[in-house]
């Protein structure tokens, strides 16, 4: 765990790199649960494949396993509050000394998603799962990735489609993937809805994009 400052008030954050190397840099935002040993691991592996990975708590250390107490702290976040700590952990990101290049890529998960899908500057690749959200796309330069479950009363069918075929009309890099049988949550080991294929599935197309998008 790391902590900087974010208009004087510190913000904790999980930060892991590759051993003996440096790497593109991947933020990672959590899910409504908060900055659980889930997304915590999921720097870590991202740092054994070969990135340098921040992951900032949207909650200052609040943390949720039951549907309505994240609910609860999901609504407690101040968005605009929020999106500041988002960008200071874009910078803190860039300031590591084994971030390689200047493109950088972000993961968002569920609540994660909807700040992820908004975010401009040096990120080049944006990968969502689950998480939709509708905002102007003329300043997006990114290309996106998306993993969603064919059974997902959060994020519906159409939700879905009506985020990809905005970005397409906005002219962005869009690979969208639905999981058949799969729920809201498929990729999160610690959920009952966990589905191991699924999950092993879209981090190996997580990875192949971001290679693809943070290469030198």
């Amino acid at each position: 765990m790391i902590e900087f400052a974010v208009e004087s008030r510190p913000v904790r954050a999980y930060q892991a790199a590759p051993s003996h190397s440096d790497g593109p840099g991947v933020l990672v935002l959590h899910a409504w649960w908060g900055l659980t040993p889930v997304f915590t691991g999921v720097c870590d592996r991202l740092a054994r494949e070969g990135f340098v990975a921040l992951a900032p708590d949207l909650y200052n250390g609040q943390t949720a396993d039951k549907i309505e107490e994240a609910e609860r702290l999901a609504q407690s976040l101040d968005p605009e509050a929020t999106s500041k700590v988002v960008n200071a952990a874009v910078e803190r990101l860039r300031e590591h000394e084994g971030v390689r290049g200047d493109r950088m890529g972000v993961i968002g998960f569920s609540l994660g998603s909807g700040f992820a899908l908004t975010m401009g500057g040096p990120v080049a690749a944006i990968v969502t799962f689950y998480g939709t959200t509708y905002p102007e796309w003329s300043w997006a330069k990114a290309a996106f990735q998306g993993h969603f479950a064919e059974n997902d009363p959060y994020e519906p069918a159409e939700y879905v489609r009506g985020l990809e075929d905005s970005l397409r009309r906005a002219g962005r890099d869009v690979t969208f993937y639905t999981y058949p049988g799969t729920s809201h949550w498929f990729f999160e080991p610690n959920r009952p809805e966990y589905n191991a294929q699924a999950a092993d599935l879209a981090w190996r197309r997580t990875l192949d994009f971001l290679r693809l998008h943070l290469s030198d």
